[in-house]
This record gives C-alpha cells, structure tokens and sequence, in this order.
C-alpha cells in the first residue's frame, strides 16, 4: 500500500483544502499522473500519483481541511492507465513489494483540467467543508455566487470571505440584495489568487509607512555596452543580455551599502538580512506573481538573466514552485516593458523595499553645458519609512541610478 500524502506547499503555507478528487476509489492511475486538487490562498496545485497503481481508498473528502504531510488516500499496486497493453494481461510472478511513499512537488493550476467521466457540478454547488459551515451560520449559495474552486463550486474559504464583509453581519433572514448587473455588464468571481493578491496590497498600505522617492537614470553606457556585447554574451551564455541584470546588480551593491532597505519588521524587532532574495515581479495568466532570485548577490549577470528567463517562461505555463515565491527580501517591479512613465510601486509584505523600473524614453537632457537627447528612464523606490529614513531612501536610489550608469563601479564593488 502506498500513501497519497500533501506535499510541502511553500513557505508560511501549512494548511489547504480538498477542492475535487480527479480519480475515483478502484479506478487504475500512471505514475505521476494527476490525483486531486488542493487549494490554498496562493495557488491550485495537484497531487499526482507516486507509482502507478489503484485507488484504493479516500481520507480526505472534497471540502475538506488537509495539513502538510496528511493523509490523502491510499493506493494499491496495480496496472497505470498508461501501462500500455502489457496491463492487460495477468501477472505471472508476485507482485512486488510497493514502492516507498514519495510526496510530489504541487504544480500551479492556471487553466481548467477536465473532469473524469466528464460529469460536471451543477450551478454553485459548495464542498463538503463549505456547505456544513454555510448550513451553522445560515448562509446560502445565492448569496455568495460563483465559487473560486473549480467549475465554480463554492469553497470554505469562500464562505469565510462572505462573512469577514460588513454586509454580512446582517441577519441571514433578510440579506442585502446584490445589484443586478447593468446592461452590458458581467459580474465574475475574483480568483483565490486575486483575493490574496487584493488583501495582500491592503495590508501593506494599511500597516507600512509607506513613501515613494524618484530619481531618472540616463541609460546610455548601459544600452551601448549592451549593444556592443550582446552577440558574444548570447554565443557564451546562451541567454540574452537585457536591462534587468543591471538592475538587479546595482540593487544588491545599493542593498549591501544601506541594509536597512533589504530588512523587515517583527514585532518589535529589526530582522537585517545578511543576503539578497531579489523579487521579480511578473505577470502572469493568473495574475501578478512574484519569483524570488535567492542569494542573488552571488549571481553573474548571465545567472541573473537565465533564472529570469527561466521564471517568465514557467510563469506563462503554470509550472513555477510554491516555494520559488517566498523568502523575498526586496522587490524590482517593471512596469516599462507595459509603458508606464511612472509610477508608484507597493511594498510586498513583509519587505521594506521596492524598486519600480519603467519606460526608456528619449529626452532633451543638459550634459556638460550642452542640450542632448539621452534615453532616460525614471526609478521610483517605495520604502517602509518605520525602518528607512529619507536620507537613506534617497542615498540608495542614487547609487543604483549610479551604478546602472556606470557599469565599471559593480565591477569595481563602487
């Protein structure tokens, strides 16, 4: 007999539910091939099977609320659905001894993964755990709408959301009416991932004393060198050179200079970081995630480009880690490559820094006397004022406008 357990689910995520079994008690899986469905307040992830086998038996229903390292199910040995024609026929020798209880890493959900049998929810329905808990607080479907597990049913935590609002309080008798949606209007579900993103922001505007300071940078040395090494970067490296690596190498000199930007608060403690967890922030399918480059102060220019490729393209597939988001120290967000002039980028809790790149735009700049056009781009740094005076702020925000300016003083540790 083998275990179905929960894997690990990352950082500060102990706890998740059961939003759809994929396989059925009996029915014959492939090693590897997706089980079921969890859902926490980041990601959808699936558990896929060990070894190949049968499901043997459930422990944890739909709905249901699962810890790290809990028991799932239990599968028997047997033959995978992808066992080919030998399945068919009958083994000759013992069967052998099961292999060991493996627990497989989850993989981030983005897009809709077909029902076995093709059977399919009917309107809202909730879990399991979501319909005891609307049942003792006398709430009902209509009231909370679309659910955020899959095919809409309503999960637990959807529940809990409905009752944190203000309306809420109100006798479930006599709930407020929702507003009809208008003419040409659609009323949508925001995503579990959405939700935390929205409480996440919230919670750094409401408990951080947050400022933002601006500088520009003039990337001229930056784009000629650039152009002039590109082609024999790519031939070495295999991987493009681009803008972010200056970036995130100014940053971790700047960082290492002023460490109270790379530190955060706990309780009422200081906690400085004697490394660099440089977030990057993209976009993805579901939403903006943000993948962290750990100990970057020990990245080449071609290692910083290649994990940053690397995390877009996993991005984009819905391959990218639980455990790959968290840890962050400080944050690059780059809302140029959408063409934002400017702008005023959020802290992401529980940090006290982030950096906000933006559009290279051609400028008439004053250089040495004399009116030139200079390709320039404005950095904006948004920092927790609690721990980052001012005069540091500023102070690192001009030395990472220097160093991207001048590439030779990274080189030289200036």
């Amino acid at each position: 007999m083998t275990e179905i357990l929960v894997p690990t689910l990352g950082e500060s995520v102990s706890t998740a539910t059961v939003a759809r079994w994929l396989k059925k008690v009996g029915e014959a899986v492939a090693a590897d091939e997706p089980l079921v469905e969890l859902e926490t307040d980041k990601v959808t992830v699936e558990v896929n099977a060990p070894s190949a086998g049968t499901i043997e038996s459930i422990a944890a229903d739909e709905g249901a609320e699962v810890e790290v390292g809990g028991l799932l199910g239990t599968m028997g040995a047997g033959s995978g659905a992808g066992a080919g024609a030998a399945a068919a026929k009958p083994a000759a020798a013992a069967p052998a001894a099961p292999a060991a209880p493996k627990v497989e890493e989850p993989r981030p959900v983005t897009g809709p993964v077909s029902r076995p049998g093709g059977a399919e929810p009917s309107g809202h329905a909730p879990l399991p755990a979501a319909a005891k808990m609307m049942a003792e607080k006398g709430v009902s479907a209509e009231q909370i709408g679309q659910g955020s597990a899959k095919d809409g049913r309503i999960a637990k935590g959807d529940v809990l959301e409905f009752l944190s609002r203000p309306a809420a309080a109100a006798p479930a008798a006599a709930p407020k009416a929702a507003r009809a949606p208008g003419e040409g209007e659609e009323r949508v579900k925001m995503t579990r991932l959405r939700i935390t993103i929205a409480r996440r922001l919230k919670e750094a505007q409401n408990t951080a004393a947050m400022l933002t300071t601006f500088n520009e940078v003039d990337m001229t040395n930056a784009m000629a060198l650039r152009a002039e090494y590109k082609d024999a970067f790519e031939k070495k490296h295999g991987v493009k050179l681009g803008f972010m690596s200056f970036f995130v190498k100014a940053c971790v000199a700047a960082l290492q200079e002023f460490p109270a930007v790379n530190a955060e608060i706990d309780g009422d403690e200081i906690v400085y970081k004697n490394f660099v967890n440089m977030g990057i922030a993209v976009g993805g399918p579901s939403g903006l995630v943000v993948p962290v480059l750990k100990n970057a102060q020990d990245l080449s220019f071609a290692g910083i480009e290649k994990a940053i490729g690397d995390f877009g393209r996993r991005v984009r597939d819905g391959q990218l880690k639980l455990e790959e988001m968290a840890g962050g120290s400080f944050t690059i967000t780059n809302g140029g490559i959408y063409g934002s002039l400017m702008s005023t980028p959020i802290l992401n809790p529980p940090q006290s820094g982030i950096l906000g790149m933006h559009a290279i735009k051609e400028r008439a700049m004053v250089v040495g006397g004399k009116i030139e056009i200079r390709p320039m781009m404005y950095l904006a740094l948004s920092y927790d004022h609690r721990i980052v005076d001012g005069k540091e702020a500023v102070s690192f925000l001009v030395r990472v406008k220097e160093g991207v300016e001048d590439a030779r003083r990274l080189l030289l540790g200036l």
